[in-house]
């Protein structure tokens, strides 16, 4: 269980438990009389909130915070969606009852990027089956070729060859559009592939020719249901930890807007002394769960500092590792190698704890948002003996491909080789698992005309 869910659920369980802040200690009249009776611990880890595979979905909301006095209800939207448009322009075609029954069908099967993923023949199948509709591939061909027609083009499209040719049909015919379509029809895999010399000798084109045909192609919308998702509310990361830097001083803060304060209920005691100046059965029962959930909502607020206390443990000894980088507002260059290990070493913590803080926090500074496992790289070493990070090695790189020549990109084994010039010692698997972490392609896919 997620922690917001889980403090909810707590809330909502305890009477004795509520938001606000906690100004008033509990009174040594009410301590005396609590039992012996503990609370089970095991009822809640610490560790769970620090779990490293959930984003919980206080991250995740549309605005990073709300005022406290008003909280507004969740809008619901009304608009019709990609199959509801699909839907009505099928009302809208002069087309038997048994067409509209097979396109209805069809419609469902569309995807929400506008693709008919299906085969033909398995939903002729299926229709078969589950609505005793006797219906061929051949018939489904057909009843698809009039949803290819809707809005927004390209859609039922089975593959992404087929809608940018449905695409293209629409389009008023121009030298440009004709070479787009020789190009998709019969040198789809040399254009996917960026073969564009084998495309100029196979069509016999000049380069400038190749352009126009490609520019009309990269025109094109490759998803067309993805224009109907547009009323998606955006989702926005909300940091556990704020960063503030005045005068070169670090000032570090927990992000108070994810977890409400918690306080143990004043009204606690007035319940304990109505009953207890009842000595019956009845009021004894009441005393003692009284006391239990007592005991639980401390524990549960003193895991809840515990957490924080954690949290806040790990980022102070990540701000000080590496403080060089942060004092220069964001100088990848200045990160220093750093791994789980010196943090767990730094803290006392567990190596466990310090990964799941490292793999699910995020801290908010006046130079960008990060997540804490953005400081820890292993570090590698030059032809001098000195220790730089990945970080530093990619960002090379990364300049290196902005810097290229986009008609003929750097490959791997050039781009190994300026780094062993500057006194890195990469290898060439290296230099590709980095550029895939940056999420840039290989050469080939780069090159542009």
């Amino acid at each position: 269980m997620l922690l917001d869910e889980r403090i909810k659920a707590e809330i909502e369980e305890n009477p004795l438990l509520e938001e606000g802040r906690d100004e008033t200690d509990v009174s040594d009249d009410v301590d005396h009389q609590r039992d012996d009776t503990d609370v089970d611990s095991a009822e809640m880890s610490i560790d769970d909130y620090l779990n490293a595979d959930d984003t919980p979905t206080y991250k995740l909301n549309a605005k990073n915070f709300i005022k406290e006095e008003h909280k507004p209800e969740i809008p619901f939207s009304t608009g019709n969606n990609f199959h509801d448009q699909l839907e009505s322009q099928l009302g809208l075609r002069n087309i038997s009852e048994r067409q509209h029954l097979l396109a209805g069908y069809l419609i469902g099967s569309i995807d929400d990027d506008g693709y008919l993923r299906r085969k033909l023949d398995i939903i002729a199948d299926d229709m078969s089956f589950s609505m005793g509709v006797k219906t061929d591939k051949e018939e489904l061909e057909s009843v698809l070729k009039i949803i290819q027609g809707f809005d927004p083009p390209g859609v039922g499209a089975k593959n992404l060859k087929e809608c940018l040719v449905l695409q293209l049909n629409l389009k008023k015919e121009t030298a440009g559009i004709k070479i787009a379509k020789d190009i998709l029809n019969n040198y789809f895999e040399e254009f996917t592939r960026k073969h564009y010399d084998k495309i100029i000798a196979r069509m016999d084109i000049t380069e400038d020719d190749l352009k126009d045909g490609i520019d009309e192609i990269l025109r094109l919308n490759p998803k067309p249901g993805s224009s109907f998702q547009s009323d998606k509310i955006a989702e926005h990361i909300i940091p556990d930890f704020i960063l503030d830097i005045k005068d070169g001083e670090l000032i570090l803060s927990l992000n108070s807007r994810n977890v409400p304060e918690l306080r143990v209920s004043n009204a606690y005691s007035e319940m304990l002394d109505s009953y207890s100046k009842k000595r019956n059965k009845k009021n004894r029962d009441a005393v003692n769960f009284v006391k239990q959930k007592l005991d639980s909502a401390r524990w549960f607020i003193d895991a809840i500092k515990q957490r924080q206390s954690t949290m806040m443990t790990t980022m102070d000894s990540i701000l000080k590792y590496q403080k060089d980088f942060f004092h220069s507002w964001g100088d990848e260059l200045l990160l220093k190698p750093m791994i789980l290990r010196d943090i767990a070493d730094k803290t006392g913590l567990d190596l466990s704890t310090v990964s799941r803080v490292a793999n699910s926090k995020y801290i908010q500074t006046p130079f960008g948002t990060f997540q804490l496992r953005y400081f820890f790289s292993e570090a590698l070493l030059t032809e001098c003996g000195d220790e730089v990070t990945a970080h530093e090695i990619r960002k090379i790189i990364k300049d290196c491909v902005e810097n290229e020549s986009k008609r003929n990109p750097l490959n791997d084994d050039e781009i190994a080789a300026i780094l062993q010039e500057k006194g890195y010692l990469i290898a060439r698997r290296t230099v590709a698992k980095y550029r895939e972490y940056l999420n840039i392609p290989v050469a080939r896919m780069r090159r542009e005309l």
